[in-house]
């Protein structure tokens, strides 16, 4: 299974927010969707958790 990547970097924030989170989809939707919310001041929702799922990418593995 191919794992996905979450990754804040790709996203501007007053933070500049560096987290990159990497696993199994529905891992990685759970801990981006908790960051989002308590870093991030999101509120968790369906739709946070959609955004969130439409942002992955495949994780890149070196060669």
């Amino acid at each position: 299974m191919t794992r996905k990547v979450a990754d804040c970097r790709t996203f501007p924030s007053e933070m500049n927010c560096t987290l990159t989170i990497a696993g199994e989809e529905e891992e990685v939707v759970r801990a981006a969707t908790e960051h989002a919310v308590s870093v991030h001041s999101h509120e968790d929702s369906p739709e946070l958790r959609e955004q969130v799922r439409a942002t992955l990418v495949d994780e890149k593995v070196p060669a």
